[in-house]
């Protein structure tokens, strides 16, 4: 059998629309254009397809990675856009991505020192997050010694707290941030992550903003209305297998579940090891002919059982796991007891990625 006719079980569609109506809205209320953060594979839609949606996006200045092995990764893709590495890269990998065109995240003075003189850099500032980046009172230096090398680009801090409802912190935040850029020659400021863009809106002296999760459709509940975001993704696996389990018989993995009659199963190919989190076990559900119906059973490595009783189902239809509208990722995250980042960022590669209008 040619390799072409072996398909994947389970499928993730972006929708292009989606993404970029919520681009172009987030763009809008944060005043200033976009670097869309990419990174964990485009937060599990495809680095390739968000790229090529992006790529050509009024809004999108350029994209956002976390390693330097996205950062090659998407180099290649040649999207035509800056690419910003985010975290810090070694020694040894600074000459290969300055060779890229990336611009490289900068902290201290040595690393300024660093950067071979076609590079250019984004100084991070640490504001209160305390993960990454220079203190406000080392970061004046450091920029200004970019600047002297004509290397400094940007300059960016991190929220901690944005999408809080108390927004005291990143105000805090915010101040340090400015205090540092009344110091420094006008570069391209960024600070806002989603949570930043819905609750503060445009913020002065910002020349970026970075919406991450907020780009692919979603918002902390409390700012769920601040802009109409829609989810990016649609998650659908097919039916492998169909039987009957007799009544009072166990179903899967620990006979958690009982038949409470005969009960028609329908085996779908998704499981724990393509993102379908096993804690999800006993509440999930799944749209299945325009109905939900529940998952029964343990969830399994590769694949879950539905009680599809009473529909008109066969083998190789498609059962609906999240998407826009009835069934979304928030609600398989609340299941699971987890946020819709880990979700969306832990399907696997078995999970084919596809473009959706």
């Amino acid at each position: 059998m040619p390799q072409n006719m072996l398909h994947a079980r389970a499928h993730a569609r972006t929708s292009a629309a989606a993404l970029e109506g919520n681009l172009r809205a987030l763009s809008r209320r944060a005043g200033v254009p976009l670097l869309l953060p990419v990174k964990a594979n485009a937060y599990g839609h495809g680095m390739d397809i968000v790229t090529r949606i992006a790529a050509r996006h009024p809004d999108v200045w350029g994209l956002a990675v976390a390693t330097p092995q996205e950062a090659g990764q998407l180099a290649a893709l040649n999207p035509g856009k800056p690419i910003v590495l985010l975290t810090p890269p070694r020694p040894a990998e600074i000459p290969v991505l300055a060779d890229l065109g990336v611009r490289l995240p900068v902290a201290s003075l040595a690393e300024a020192e660093a950067l071979p003189p076609h590079a250019r850099a984004h100084l991070k500032v640490d504001t209160g997050m305390n993960r990454l980046g220079a203190r406000p009172e080392d970061a004046v230096a450091i920029g200004q010694r970019l600047h002297e090398r004509g290397l400094l680009e940007g300059i960016y801090t991190h929220f901690a707290t944005s999408d809080e409802l108390d927004l005291s912190f990143a105000h805090e935040q915010f101040e340090r941030f400015q205090g540092v850029l009344a110091q420094l020659p006008p570069v391209l400021a960024h600070a806002s992550n989603g949570g930043g863009i819905l609750s503060l809106g445009a913020l002065p002296g910002m020349r970026l903003a970075r919406p991450g999760l907020a780009s692919y459709g979603f918002a902390p509940p409390h700012l769920g209305g601040v802009l109409p975001l829609v989810p990016v993704m649609t998650l659908e696996a097919e039916i492998t297998h169909l039987h009957t389990a007799r009544a009072g018989e166990s179903v899967s993995y620990g006979g958690l579940w009982h038949a409470p009659r005969d009960t028609l199963l329908a085996t779908v190919g998704f499981g724990y090891a393509d993102g379908y989190p096993r804690n999800a076990t006993g509440q999930a559900q799944v749209m299945v002919g325009g109905e939900r119906r529940p998952v029964v059973g343990r969830i399994c490595m590769d694949q879950c059982l539905v009680d599809v009783t009473g529909l008109d189902v066969k083998v190789d239809d498609v059962v609906r796991f999240w998407g826009p509208d009835d069934l979304t990722v928030s609600e398989v995250a609340a299941w699971s007891d987890t946020i819709e980042y880990e979700v969306l960022t832990g399907l696997g590669s078995r999970v084919e990625r596809l473009a959706g209008a």
